[in-house]
């Protein structure tokens, strides 16, 4: 009977958890506003234009089954395993059950987060890959595995998900047969070659020179975040654009000045002469129409500047995509939310939206300057600092993004109208709030990195009232001091001066808890996700 007994409260107290377990999922969800990107507006489209749209999203839609296999595993079979509505959302929108916000599990029996994802196994020590004399095994495009008798071997992605590869192929060579533009066909024929091979050099080179589209497709391989083994392996995703003409063409004119904005750059002008930004860049303004894999995942990017090859962008530039309906939702959901309950009264009205997207135009033009080389012949940036090389690159972006903008807006060389202190304020903001993001990937850590420099420099100072006030000289003074410093050791390939101050500044401490208790209780989402009409 005691027995009895005490299995009926067992029972009890773990329907009380799994309900007090989903209620906690469910508010996690909250954290991710909800944004539904209305059908787009194809005037002037044509019928062919439109059916290319259509192979687009059939393409991404594969590229989704791709990066369940890289994250997580059978997508498929995990989501119909769960059978509550928050829990399934929350998987969706994480891609498993690991919350990308904090790395932990959301969800009971599982865990922690491999480091690796499922691009290496599980059991693999540093020194054994170390070790292992294999030239394919640090190429962004190959999975390691293990064979029958226990040893390391690597497969190509193009072998690993040749089912899905082969149906994108299918989707893209239709398009490339529909299209009536040229240099889109172009495109799409040597982005097939590149899934088939892996080697994508012909077919960045196809997609730079395609400039003359209302529409744009990135796809395949193309962020390495989720590697945290060695920060090379690259993740599937998949953007569907249309292009905002007008504003492309006004931003389009700082394509020209990218060797001089490499140039501007605080630090070393020796260290800054090591590379040379490719004179074909160009800058696209585009609203989002549909993403899927790794650019669907977790919180939402509002830019991207890609190739991420180095070679390619010094041999042939890079484009510089602005997501504007991204922007203009983030900044309304969660940027301008954060400054009404974080700022003190004062600095509020400084929180600008146009200094805000402009300071995510000269972010992502950020990502291609800098140094891609190190001076003492440790190889690349990305060799030379491993696994610390994204938090790096993600910190100097941010940094040298909001550095150059203010500057640029204090010589009066954008046309909007904001000022200098706008785009500090406005940086300083969105700095504390995507301190939010956590500390589960680089993203999340270079955020918390540059909080603290702030912190610390005492560029912002957090008040017993819990709100910030902003010292604007000395914000711009942190900006280039930690700009210079961050482009010093990438140019060392300072590796271990890297992990120090990593260390040291990325770590959230109690100004931020606080911040995070202020705005979950205001009901500020961390950001946003993603529905379609």
């Amino acid at each position: 009977m005691k027995k009895h007994s005490v299995l009926l409260l067992l029972t009890g107290l773990f329907a009380l958890s799994c309900t007090q377990d989903r209620a906690d999922v469910g508010r996690l969800v909250k954290n991710y506003a909800e944004v539904t990107i209305p059908a787009p507006d194809l005037t002037g489209i044509t019928d062919n234009g439109k059916e290319v749209l259509r192979l687009y999203r059939k393409a991404a839609d594969e590229v989704d089954k791709i990066y369940w296999q890289q994250y997580f595993g059978n997508g498929d079979a995990f989501l119909g395993s769960l059978d509550h509505p928050s829990e399934k959302l929350y998987a969706q929108i994480n891609y498993g059950p690991w919350d990308r916000i904090d790395g932990k599990p959301f969800l009971p029996g599982y865990g922690s987060r491999p480091a690796g994802a499922r691009f290496y196994p599980e059991d693999m020590t540093a020194e054994e890959f170390r070790s292992w004399d294999n030239p394919l095994k640090n190429s962004p495009y190959t999975l390691v595995r293990r064979t029958e008798d226990g040893k390391l071997e690597t497969v190509w992605y193009h072998e690993a998900y040749a089912e899905q590869i082969g149906k994108i192929e299918e989707y893209l060579k239709h398009a490339a047969d529909v299209t009536i533009k040229e240099s889109v066909r172009h495109y799409l024929l040597q982005m097939i070659e590149g899934l088939k091979t892996d080697d994508y050099f012909n077919s960045y080179k196809a997609w730079l020179e395609m400039n003359d589209s209302k529409m744009d497709l990135v796809i395949g391989p193309i962020e390495a975040l989720d590697d945290a083994v060695n920060g090379t392996k690259a993740s599937y995703g998949a953007y569907v654009l249309l292009k905002n003409l007008q504003r492309t063409e006004e931003l389009n004119a700082l394509s020209a000045r990218m060797p001089q904005l490499q140039r501007m750059l605080p630090g070393d002008p020796a260290i800054l002469k090591t590379f040379v930004p490719g004179a074909e860049s160009d800058i696209f303004s585009c609203n989002v129409l549909y993403c899927s894999g790794y650019t669907n995942a977790g919180y939402k990017v509002i830019g991207i500047n890609f190739p991420y090859d180095a070679k390619v962008q010094e041999e042939l530039g890079t484009r510089t995509i602005i997501f504007d309906n991204i922007i203009r939702e983030k900044f309304n959901r969660t940027v301008h939310p954060v400054g009404k309950a974080l700022l003190e009264d004062v600095y509020q009205p400084h929180v600008d939206a146009s200094a805000f997207y402009w300071t995510i135009v000269f972010r992502e033009i950020a990502k291609g300057l800098g140094v891609k080389e190190t001076v003492n012949g440790k190889g690349t940036v990305a060799q030379a600092l491993a696994d610390e090389a994204l938090v790096l690159e993600k910190a100097k972006s941010n940094v040298l993004g909001a550095w150059l903008c203010a500057k640029e807006a204090e010589a009066y060389n954008i046309s909007a109208l904001f000022h200098k202190e706008d785009v500090l304020t406005t940086f300083v903001t969105n700095t504390i709030r995507s301190t939010r993001f956590g500390a589960a990937d680089p993203t999340g850590i270079a955020n918390i990195v540059v909080y603290n420099y702030l912190l610390e420099s005492k560029s912002i100072i957090w008040n017993p009232s819990g709100r910030y006030s902003i010292d604007f000289d000395k914000t711009w003074e942190a900006l280039e001091t930690l700009g210079a410093k961050i482009l010093d050791m990438q140019a060392h390939g300072d590796v271990e001066g890297a992990r120090a101050w990593i260390a040291k500044y990325g770590v959230a401490g109690p100004e931020s808890q606080s911040d995070k208790r202020v705005l979950e209780q205001a009901g500020i989402p961390v950001d946003i996700r993603f529905s379609y009409e």
